[in-house]
């Protein structure tokens, strides 16, 4: 019996600003300082507690396009070999998101495999009873049901969709048939809903043959299905990446609980079950939800990074790059980053999406990405600017090499303060070691690489009319990148371009 987990990796988490960005979300962030809550997922399922004859197989991740380099890093650094990242070129939510995952597992491994669909950014502070409630699903769905877990409420939350328990199983496990969902309620209903005994949180992780997903939808929704096979068909495989085709646009969007779960049939030959799971689980969908969770010290608050709170009760305050200071605070969030602070009231909080529309309205940079961006070679962080110029700290990791690229409207300083520099520029390539720099004129191609066995580390500054990261001619790339909507460009042919352009 083959188990694949399948990653669904496709959310924002906006209101988890300014730590969470639209090119670096929710789930790529380390939360308890540790993994991130992606690496912790991918984690999450261990082959030595499966049973003989049970085999659990690399996971497939379903993912934005835009975060693809740092979802691959993040996943090799904790040393999971994910060899397939499928791409949507646009978010459908989770229905087309497991639709393809089972379509390409079933095309790939050729035999039906049992899913373990999981939220990359959820939490889960007690993970073997997690992998023990998965071992008691998965025989389950080997008899063609689809089984969810509900989270045993800890408290009242109005944050959360319910299931709602209904007749148990005869089986030796305590799943039961859904008897519904219900959309988050208001405050008097959650304390009814947990007062009963009947209701657990929705989990939104779910344990299903893939071929049975397929069925489900087939009979569900045909539409989606159909969608999802074109885009899959479309596909084109790039080293451990697969791009679903552009048709993927045009898959109606719905969530897993709407298109397929909520339809169900109920009773005792259910189609659709339940199983309680008690895992220290959140979805972290808020600070809020981060300072619950969080350990609090005998003032109710919860600090991580530089921190000194005084005459501070019950607070959250993460600091990431600097001292943070507090006095007199009560019931607030505190949350710094290098190029933005967030100060607000825990009862304000449900504010955090009208405060990232405005961002977005706004064009802020603040909004989409760090100081600090990842690439498929290494990061950049942005340590300055100002008129005409940029410095930038640039890490290349060994054996890692940069486009060769050219730019329109800037030139560039090198200079090496760690590891070794081979550098491409014009017609020339030699060596850089510490402590040695050089310069890159205006419309020169040129190439960075490290051919060393630690990470290259060298302090970039540009100077120009404009320094946007637009401003790139790639000639050749090892990464199959593009800028905006401009492939690489043969490198002859962009010279002559440059030529006529001077």
């Amino acid at each position: 019996m083959k188990i694949r987990p399948v990653i669904l990796c496709g959310g924002a988490g906006t209101r988890l600003w300014p730590l969470s960005r639209e090119q670096h979300p929710k789930q790529m962030l380390a939360l308890d300082g540790k993994r991130s809550l992606l690496q912790s997922t991918a984690l999450r399922l261990d082959s030595g507690t499966l049973p003989a004859g049970w085999k659990l197989a690399p996971p497939l991740v379903v993912g934005r396009e835009d975060s693809r380099f740092v979802t691959a890093e993040q996943l090799r650094q904790a040393g999971v070999a994910a060899d397939c990242i499928v791409l949507e070129p646009v978010g459908r939510n989770t229905a087309p998101a497991l639709t393809v995952a089972a379509l390409v597992a079933l095309q790939e491994e050729g035999v039906d495999p049992v899913l373990v669909a999981m939220p990359a950014d959820h939490m889960m502070l007690r993970p073997e009873r997690f992998r023990a409630a998965v071992l008691k699903a998965v025989p389950l769905a080997m008899q063609d049901v689809v089984v969810t877990f509900g989270i045993v409420p800890a408290s009242p939350e109005a944050g959360y969709g319910y299931i709602h328990r209904g007749e148990p199983l005869m089986t030796a496990t305590p799943a039961a048939a859904i008897a519904g969902f219900v959309e988050k309620p208001d405050a008097a209903t959650a304390r009814r809903f947990v007062e009963s005994g009947e209701y657990y949180w929705n989990s939104g992780i779910f344990v299903v043959r893939a071929s049975v997903w397929i069925a489900q939808v087939a009979r569900l929704r045909a539409d989606i299905l159909a969608a999802c096979r074109v885009a899959v068909a479309d596909s084109t495989r790039d080293r451990d990446f697969v791009r679903l085709g552009q048709s993927f646009a045009e898959c109606p969007a719905d969530s897993i609980d709407y298109a397929v779960m909520e339809k169900l049939p109920a009773g005792g030959g259910a189609t659709g079950i339940v199983l309680p799971l008690d895992a220290g689980w959140s979805d972290i969908g808020a600070w809020g939800a981060l300072w619950q969770v969080g350990g609090k010290d005998g003032d109710g608050n919860v600090l991580a990074g530089d921190v000194i709170a005084l005459a501070t009760h019950n607070t959250l305050v993460r600091a990431e790059s600097r001292l943070v200071a507090c006095v007199g605070l009560e019931d607030a969030i505190v949350v710094e980053t290098p190029d933005a602070v967030l100060v607000a009231h825990r009862g304000s909080l449900d504010r955090m999406r009208e405060l990232v529309a405005r961002l977005k309205r706004e064009a802020r940079p603040e909004c989409d990405a760090h100081r600090k961006v990842f690439r498929p070679w290494g990061c950049f962080d942005s340590i300055d600017a100002g008129q005409r110029f940029q410095v930038k700290r640039i890490v290349v990791k060994p054996g890692a090499s940069l486009s060769l690229q050219m730019h329109h409207h800037r030139a560039e300083h090198w200079i090496v303060v760690a590891g070794t520099a081979r550098v491409t520029r014009g017609s020339e390539e030699f060596l850089l070691s510490e402590n040695e720099s050089t310069y890159i004129p205006l419309g020169t191609p040129h190439r960075l690489e490290n051919p060393g066995r630690v990470p290259l580390e060298i302090i970039e500054v540009q100077s120009g009319a404009y320094l946007g990261e637009d401003d790139i001619v790639r000639f050749q790339d090892n990464y199959g990148r593009e800028v905006g909507n401009a492939k690489v460009v043969p490198l002859a042919a962009a010279q002559a371009s440059t030529a006529q352009a001077s």
